[in-house]
This record gives C-alpha cells, sequence and structure tokens, in this order.
C-alpha cells in the first residue's frame, strides 16, 4: 500500500509539477512579451528624448532685419504711422505690436528704441482699462508718473487710447497714452 500511495503521490506530484510547469511556463512567455513590449516602447521613447534634446541645439533664427531676445524676434520700424496702421503692418508680417510682459523684455526694448514708439497696448475698448492686443490685461506697466492721462481732457491732445514707449527715458518710467492716429514708430514681435 505504501509503495501505491507513494506511487500516486509520485503521480500527484508528477501531475501537480506539470500544472505548475504549464503556468511557470504560461507566466514565462507573458512575461517575455511584455518585457518585448517594454523594450520596444524603450527604444521608441529614446529616439523621442534624442529629437527632443535636438530642439534647442537647432539655430533659431529671426528674418532678415529681425533682432532676436529671449526666442523671440523683434522688427522695430523705420517709418512712422498710425498705431492701428503699425499693427497691420506687423500682422502682414505674421506678428503683432510688441506685448512686454517682462522687465528684462521693458529694458531690451527701451534700449533699441531712438524714437517713440508704438506698443501693442490700447484701453479703446474701455477707458482706463489697458490690455494688450492678445485680450491680457496689463498688470506689469512703465508709466511715465502721471501717466496714461487720456490727454488731461485738453482737447487739443484729443482721446489718448494707445501706448508707446518714450525714447530716451528710464526704462522704469517711459510709457505714455497717445492719440492712437499720431505717427509713431512701432515695434512688431513672433516667436523665433
Amino acid at each position: 500500500m505504501r509503495k501505491h500511495v507513494s506511487k500516486n503521490t509520485h503521480v500527484f506530484i508528477s501531475d501537480h509539477d506539470s500544472s505548475a510547469e504549464l503556468s511557470i511556463n504560461d507566466k514565462l512567455s507573458s512575461m517575455t512579451e511584455e518585457r518585448d513590449l517594454l523594450n520596444a516602447s524603450l527604444t521608441e521613447m529614446t529616439k523621442e528624448v534624442d529629437r527632443l534634446q535636438r530642439l534647442p541645439k537647432q539655430k533659431k533664427t529671426c528674418p532678415a532685419g529681425w533682432k532676436m531676445f529671449s526666442c523671440t524676434c523683434y522688427l522695430f520700424s523705420n517709418n512712422s504711422h498710425s498705431w492701428e496702421e503699425g499693427r497691420q503692418d506687423c500682422r502682414e508680417r505674421g506678428a503683432d505690436l510688441v506685448i512686454i510682459d517682462s522687465s528684462e523684455e521693458q529694458e531690451f526694448v527701451t534700449k533699441n528704441i531712438r524714437k517713440d514708439t508704438w506698443i501693442g497696448l490700447t484701453d479703446r475698448d474701455n477707458e482706463g482699462t489697458w490690455k494688450w492686443t492678445d485680450g491680457t490685461p496689463l498688470t506689469l506697466a512703465y508709466w511715465v508718473r502721471g501717466q496714461p492721462d487720456s490727454g488731461a481732457g485738453d482737447p487739443k491732445w484729443g482721446e489718448e487710447d494707445c501706448a508707446i514707449v518714450i525714447a530716451g527715458k528710464e526704462t522704469e518710467g517711459n510709457w505714455n497714452d497717445r492719440r492712437c492716429e499720431d505717427a509713431q514708430k512701432w515695434i512688431c514681435e513672433k516667436m523665433a
């Protein structure tokens, strides 16, 4: 009986080993498949990382006549026209009037102008509510003391609804509001 039990036990163990072996083989096969998929995914991700790392090394440039500052291109016009005409010129070049959103950009603009110059800031839609050409409200400002004043109510100045940077003044206070119809130079801005 013992032998028989032993034999049955052996058979049982053998059957158990076979099913365990099948289960292990299934798991091994599944894990091998998963490993292969992960390796393929890793290869693709490595290629993407390499591609993305090369992007900053590709030299970004600006069109001829434009100046680069902080991955952005700026065109300082040679002509003088109204705010709207300056903006239209920028749009025809795939740009818009400059939006100054940092002290570094304000300093860059100030250093590069020789005459009073339009920027992309206006309160035409709602007097006293200054907005940039992209619709964002003004948060960082460099107005001359007492400005903006919309001409201080003096009819000879008219409605002053567009902003300029005044050439030759300190960086921290060189914006003024002017009549949008006045002829000024302008600055276009677009991404490099």
